[in-house]
């Protein structure tokens, strides 16, 4: 009767505890109270930030960390975990004797699943309730998660104090290194840490420190993980602990104020997903051109008071924007003016112009304007439109190479009237530029308003050889199992021909060169580069390209404040230093000739093809059939299409004879 009494109670026992490990795998884990840290990424795959309200904190999978450390840690923190259920009744045990022993707590005996319980879940008070909840939750952890999974969080989560949390940011921190990388010695030092941060860390007190990797390297050794010799050896190494430094100021703040904005407005992410979530942002940010823009535009900037700056980089071949800064401080003013949609472009949209101008009228380099103070009719004759030259300056009779290099603004309405204002707005929306604009002659002179960044992104087209690559900032979102969640497919397009874009590349080369005016920075500048500058009462602008990298640089007050000629020079330097500096380490390339075009030898004063009676001659590429075909005097070409060099030397009477005889 005992016997059958006892039976029926174990088997009533074991269903009330298997209905009760049922219910608890049933249920879900309560909302984390240390939500995983979103981390943001850069091109090369580093670290630009994590959003984590302060923490030092970065993600990585168990094989992404050193063997040395997860036995280090599973040494001295809970040596059974692979064996028990969230809790261990052997652990308990051992810790009770070791406690009755020393008349106090020594030894505690949470395991790892139980500790990660608390940090997720719960506060850290010392109750006996706090103490069950911790118990239920780790069981329940180990009922829904693997043993690989729970570890993996556990290293991910842990405090290594200093603001640090994660194995990965404490390698960072303590080693310079990451934690796949991390030796036995630093394993055990740094498995040593969490236990009390604020005595093992080295920072705080190496002694205690360095006694404490003792125990791990030791304990390691008793538990068969290493050997003795090893253990010893280790004990050994002089360890590289790294100064502990005040953490620097996040860079990139406009940038990842962009990001988020992105993916919370057009990527379907919520924001407490993105802050909250987990989530791996991968981003198309040069950190170190970054860097160089920061301190450029802070340097250059610093003598002009409350002036602003705002400076946007674009690799023209794949659309990845590569730098951003939208003012001069972020940690002042967060408004970003990249996309500041207020800003008059002035001459800087000149370019657009033109290369319309090439397109509908075959404009070509040669073509000529008088350049003088004209007014113009338009609407039928019902309107007319008096621009002037910037110092009334005026020029006589220019072509258009010589009307980009000095800026001339009565060439430009001409221009502008004769392509018609409809074609040349056609062409910028084409070309990424949605702000309004009206179809008045003083569109040629930039006077509605274009962003920094829509400037940047038209101007790349030339440098590509016509081709739109759609702006780019997010490479790919993952969250933290590794799903993407986003990826970019940015588009591409063809809106401009390419003999036309390398044309306007050649001409707006004239800026940098004498007489242009960009030709300030000249000496700065080590390398091909096109470009052009833009002025008005309030805003200075410089936007320019080499093959690899298309910028645009904005100066001015963010009210209405005029600059003056001295501030207006700003934008210049800016664009020069950053251009060389971020583009260091990349050798100088020509702009490639694309099929469709042609270089001659031309006579500036005449606007024909030169041969030896032109003295002043220049090579000037042409969209193929736009050419010249007669040249400066009446001497036919031959047949390979170049006249007849003038032998040196020749007496007046062998020029007459030639003379009789043709």
């Amino acid at each position: 009767m005992v016997c059958s009494l006892t039976f029926s109670t174990v088997l009533i026992c074991a269903a009330v505890l298997f209905v009760a490990l049922l219910y608890m795998r049933s249920q879900a884990l309560p909302v984390s109270k240390m939500a995983p840290a979103t981390e943001i990424y850069d091109i090369h795959g580093q670290v630009l930030d994590t959003l984590n309200g302060g923490k030092n904190s970065q993600s990585v999978t168990l094989q992404e960390i050193s063997p040395y450390l997860i036995q280090a840690t599973l040494a001295i923190e809970d040596r059974n975990f692979y064996h028990h259920v969230g809790f261990d009744l052997k652990g308990i045990a051992r810790a009770a004797v070791v406690n009755i022993q020393h008349m106090s707590k020594v030894q505690g005996a949470g395991t790892i699943t139980q500790q990660l319980a608390r940090n997720l879940y719960l506060s850290h008070e010392r109750t006996w309730t706090r103490k069950l909840k911790e118990t239920y939750y780790a069981v329940q952890m180990e009922l829904q998660m693997s043993k690989d999974e729970i570890l993996d969080e556990y290293l991910n989560q842990i405090y290594y104090g200093h603001s640090t949390y994660g194995i990965q940011a404490a390698a960072k921190l303590f080693f310079g290194k990451d934690a796949a990388d991390l030796t036995l010695a630093e394993s055990a030092m740094l498995a040593g840490i969490p236990k009390g941060p604020r005595y093992f860390s080295p920072y705080y007190d190496l002694k205690s420190a360095m006694e404490r990797q003792q125990t791990v390297l030791q304990t390691m050794a008793t538990a068969g993980m290493i050997t003795q010799q090893e253990a010893d050896d280790a004990g050994k190494v002089k360890l590289n602990i790294l100064t502990l430094e005040p953490r620097k100021p996040a860079i990139a703040g406009y940038f990842r104020d962009y990001v988020r904005s992105l993916a919370t407005e057009q990527y379907g992410i919520t924001e407490e997903q993105f802050d909250e979530g987990g989530l791996r942002v991968y981003t198309t940010l040069d950190s170190s051109a970054q860097q160089i823009a920061e301190e450029v535009v802070a340097a250059q900037m610093e003598p002009y008071g409350d002036m602003q700056a705002a400076l946007i980089a674009i690799d023209p071949r794949n659309g990845y924007v590569r730098a951003m800064v939208g003012g001069r401080s972020y940690a002042d003013n967060q408004f970003n003016r990249v996309f500041a949609t207020t800003r008059q472009p002035g001459s800087a949209f000149k370019p657009i112009v033109y290369v319309t101008a090439m397109q509908q009228k075959q404009f070509t380099p040669l073509t000529r304007f008088k350049s003088e103070p004209t007014t113009f009719t338009y609407d039928n004759g019902r309107q007319s439109y008096t621009p002037n030259n910037f110092g009334s300056v005026y020029y006589n009779w220019i072509d258009l190479r010589q009307a980009i290099a000095k800026s001339d603004n009565i060439f430009a309405v001409h221009s502008i009237i004769e392509t018609g204002a409809e074609n040349v707005i056609a062409t910028a929306r084409k070309m990424g530029i949605t702000s309004p604009m009206k179809p008045l002659p003083s569109l040629a002179l930039g006077t509605f308003p274009v962003s920094p960044f829509e400037m940047a992104s038209a101007f790349a087209i030339f440098a590509n050889g016509g081709v739109r690559v759609e702006p780019t900032a997010v490479l790919k979102i993952e969250n933290r199992s590794g799903r993407v969640l986003y990826e970019a497919q940015p588009k591409r397009e063809q809106v401009i021909e390419p003999p036309y874009t390398y044309v306007m590349t050649q001409l707006m080369e004239s800026v940098f060169e004498q007489g242009g005016t960009g030709n300030r920075v000249s000496t700065v500048i080590k390398r091909p580069v096109a470009g052009k500058t833009g002025t008005t009462n309030t805003d200075a602008w410089l936007v320019g390209y080499t093959p690899e990298l298309s910028t645009a640089v904005w100066v001015g007050y963010d009210k209405d404040r005029n600059i003056s000629t001295l501030e207006s020079h700003v934008a210049a330097p800016i664009f020069a230093e950053f251009t060389e500096r971020s583009l260091e380490s990349v050798p100088p390339k020509l702009f490639p000739v694309p099929d469709g075009v042609v270089t001659v030898n031309i006579d500036p004063v005449s606007g024909k093809l030169a041969n030896e009676d032109c003295p002043k001659s220049r090579p000037e590429a042409f969209v193929q059939g736009t050419e010249p075909t007669t040249y400066c005097t009446e001497q036919p070409a031959k047949k390979d299409g170049i006249a007849p060099a003038k032998p040196k030397g020749r007496s007046w009477w062998e020029d007459l004879k030639r003379w009789w005889n043709d």
